[in-house]
C-alpha cells in the first residue's frame, strides 16, 4: 500500500488496484487511530493500527471497540470482522 491514508480507507480491490473511499479519506485522513475509534470509525481505526504495526494501537482499538459495543471479541474476531490485512498493491483507484 502506498500510504497510510490509502490503506485505512481501502474498501476493496480491483485486481492489483486498491479501491479507496475518496470522501472518507478527505474527511478523516488526518485523524489518529484513537480519534478514528472515538468517532466510531472502527474499521478505519483498526486499519490505522494495523498499518502502524504497533501492538499498543491495535490493543487500544480492540479495547475501545469492546467497551463501546459491550462485546468481548478477540483480536482474531476483529480481524475477520473488518477484513483488514496488509496487502501490497501497485496502484490505487479513488472513488
Amino acid at each position: 500500500m502506498k500510504s497510510r491514508e490509502d490503506f485505512i480507507f481501502t474498501i476493496g480491490y480491483d485486481g492489483p488496484a486498491a479501491v479507496i473511499d475518496g470522501q472518507a479519506k478527505k474527511n478523516y485522513s488526518k485523524l489518529t487511530t484513537k480519534e478514528l475509534a472515538e468517532k466510531g470509525l472502527f474499521r478505519a481505526a483498526y486499519a490505522s493500527a494495523v498499518f502502524s504495526k504497533d501492538q499498543k494501537q491495535i490493543d487500544l482499538v480492540l479495547d475501545f471497540y469492546n467497551k463501546t459495543t459491550g462485546s468481548a471479541v478477540s483480536m482474531a474476531s476483529l480481524q475477520r470482522l473488518f477484513g483488514v490485512f496488509p496487502v501490497e498493491v501497485s496502484r490505487s483507484i479513488v472513488l
